[in-house]
């Protein structure tokens, strides 16, 4: 792990460093030579490549997920949360998980051609499609692509429910489409808060929205008549965790109907990333957020068990979910009710016409 004192943070990027994926065929190390090197922030401009999709949807078995089908418009995520379960697929584009996982992009062409003929397979049985199942389909780069747009509007034009995960105030842009959308029972909204607290948000999230933005962006939503409620993720023991009742409170009365946890997850590289993270910016409690983490993992850094990866395991995982159900229950959120009207209709569902079919 390269020293914090040696890799002074970039200005608004996450990630202190671009450690090498575990894929490549060499790696390198840093040696100090002796010669001065300029120790000044530096700025990192962000480049995007553009990809042909060769298919649109991702599928999934696990058991801990709540979808089995996603769609991500973009790899890589501008936002450069330093906690990201998803820095490491980047190895398998040749890029670093680190600083290339928020610099370097890659925006995917062609998924409503794609997601056409997948729905129009005599086999395609429809349930709700997960939008930023892997990174934000509301990161900045949509404000100039426009794919999540035209996402929806295909899936508005077919009565096809989806799932949206974001933590941009950008996705109130789609208002129109998501007001649409709900008016037929094949939307919900999940809005990830992390931490009130600012400065916190700068260094964890920083091109994220501000939690002031992400609130309303839940009273926006829900003011229009568009399901939505609050994801608390990831918490962080001995950093952020402290602040789960306050952020459901705030979530509630902001108009969330509903509410999920999970606890940081550190796979791969984003253990390193993390941990560099915390002595850059938090030294003080970099040993006992880690020392935590390891609790809540049977004494290791990450635990991928299905049934632990997403919740952890021990006396302070076990206190956490105690606490994120005692709040739950004080404030209404998840009651079974509820949780039975939050079901996306899937009868509406029409297949999309082939173009095949415009010249029968």
């Amino acid at each position: 792990m390269p020293p914090s004192d040696q890799q002074p943070p970039r200005k608004g990027r996450g990630a202190t460093f671009n450690p090498d994926n575990r894929f490549a065929p060499t790696h390198s190390e840093t040696e100090d030579d002796g010669w001065w090197q300029d120790a000044t922030p530096q700025r990192l401009a962000t480049l995007v490549r553009d990809e042909t999709a060769r298919s649109a949807l991702s599928w999934n078995r696990s058991p801990d997920l709540p979808f089995d089908r996603s769609l991500n418009p973009y790899r890589g995520c501008e936002h450069g949360c330093i906690y990201c379960y998803a820095r490491p697929s980047h190895a398998y584009w040749d890029l670093s998980p680190g600083l290339d996982f928020e610099t370097r992009l890659i925006a995917r062409s062609g998924l409503v051609e794609r997601l056409r003929e997948e729905l129009c397979q005599p086999s395609y049985v429809c349930r709700p499609i997960s939008l930023s199942g892997n990174t934000d389909c509301y990161q900045p780069l949509e404000a100039e692509r426009g794919s999540t747009r035209e996402i929806l509007a295909f899936l508005l034009e077919c009565r096809h429910p989806v799932s949206i995960i974001t933590k941009s105030a950008l996705i109130l842009r789609d208002l129109d489409l998501l007001t649409a959308l709900a008016g037929h029972n094949l939307v919900r909204v999940m809005i990830s808060l992390t931490s009130l607290d600012r400065d916190l948000k700068r260094t964890l999230e920083p091109r994220a929205a501000s939690p002031t933005a992400r609130l309303r962006t839940i009273e926006g939503l829900a003011q229009a008549g568009v399901p939505v409620g609050t994801l608390i993720a990831p918490v962080i023991p001995g950093l952020t965790d402290h602040e789960m009742e306050r952020l459901l409170e705030a979530a509630r009365k902001a108009g969330a109907d509903c509410a999920g946890w999970t606890l940081l997850r550190l796979p791969h590289e984003v253990a390193p990333l993390f941990e560099e993270w915390l002595h850059a910016h938090y030294p003080e409690r970099a040993a006992k957020v880690m020392s935590l983490m390891r609790q809540c993992r049977g004494g290791m850094t990450y635990d991928a068990r299905y049934g632990k990866r997403m919740r952890g395991q021990g006396v302070f995982a076990d206190l956490l979910a105690q606490r994120f159900g005692h709040a739950c229950r004080r404030l209404g959120f998840n009651e079974p009710a509820a949780r039975s009207a939050q079901r996306l209709d899937v009868t509406a569902f029409r297949p999309p016409r082939d173009q095949g079919d415009l010249f029968e």
